[in-house]
């Protein structure tokens, strides 16, 4: 498959974005070129970054050196849970842009809402990300781990809505009320941690599925959220698994097969990530 023939999802203000990207995740700084330029050999066409991460210049270096053209390529990244207040936002995207060594980003998102810092404002942080998109620096602007009821905040008290929301989602955690919530808006849902950190390649019912289809657990996996019509982004540094990633849309699960992997959820007690009314971690 070649990165043309990945899907694209529409997003409510007009852009769309490649289902299937690339994540940099926990992928150490000085390994981050390299791995995204495998990940560009693959194929991948869609990058998600974060500040938080640490390692934006490495995906800016390998975008760089990969001579892509800057229109087939989809970057996002992410701001810092320490600069919530709007002047350290606005910088925060700037130095973003500059470590990227890109003129335009096309999606930043709020990493966490927050609600237990900044006097619980997270409205104001959202204003800024779309005084970025009218600027044109941004092409759009987004969320992460935003709950229902943060969801409904910053739509009620800015108008904005959100064309994304990124959250915690995989087969034994399925996060339906804020998926449904971000549905209601017409927020498309990006899953994070989607194989659930690898919990889902030892689980005898994606198991039995896999091999009816030839496919491996984490393919399978993938598929579900796929055809769910979510946008995943898988993380790997290794360029076999990279690949196996990578083909997922040359075959289809039935119906049976989605309510099997669906059935899984465990609510609350399947979530591996912090709880976002509940996080207030801020790095040094």
């Amino acid at each position: 498959m070649t990165s043309q023939s990945i899907p694209t999802i529409p997003l409510h203000d007009g852009t769309s974005i490649p289902q299937l990207g690339f994540g940099v995740f926990q992928v150490p700084p000085e390994d981050t070129a390299e791995t995204v330029t495998k990940a560009f050999e693959v194929g991948y066409r869609h990058i998600d970054t974060a500040e938080m991460y640490e390692n934006e210049a490495g995906v800016g270096e390998a975008i760089k050196a990969s001579g892509i053209p800057r229109d087939e390529l989809y970057v996002t990244s992410k701001l810092s849970n320490a600069w919530h207040e709007p002047d350290d936002a606005r910088r925060a995207f700037d130095e973003t842009l500059t470590t990227l060594g890109l003129d335009q980003l096309d999606l930043f998102l709020i990493h966490w809402p927050l609600p237990m810092l900044y006097d619980g404002d997270y409205v104001s942080t959202w204003k800024v990300l779309t005084e970025l998109v009218a600027d044109g620096r941004l092409r759009s602007a987004g969320v992460s781990n935003f709950e229902p009821d943060h969801l409904d905040r910053i739509v009620e008290e800015t108008g904005i809505v959100p064309v994304v929301n990124q959250i915690e989602v995989h087969p034994f955690f399925g996060n339906e009320e804020a998926r449904a919530a971000s549905h209601e808006h017409g927020i498309k849902v990006e899953a994070w941690s989607p194989i659930a950190q690898g919990a889902v390649l030892d689980d005898e019912v994606i198991g039995k599925i896999a091999a009816a289809h030839g496919r491996t657990p984490s393919q399978v996996t993938l598929r579900w959220h796929v055809q769910r019509g979510d946008i995943v982004f898988p993380k790997s540094v290794r360029e076999e698994r990279m690949r196996e990633n990578f083909a997922i849309f040359d075959f289809e699960l039935t119906p049976e097969d989605m309510e099997a992997i669906t059935a899984l959820d465990k609510g609350e007690d399947g979530r591996t990530g912090p709880n976002p009314d509940a996080f207030d971690y801020v790095p040094d």
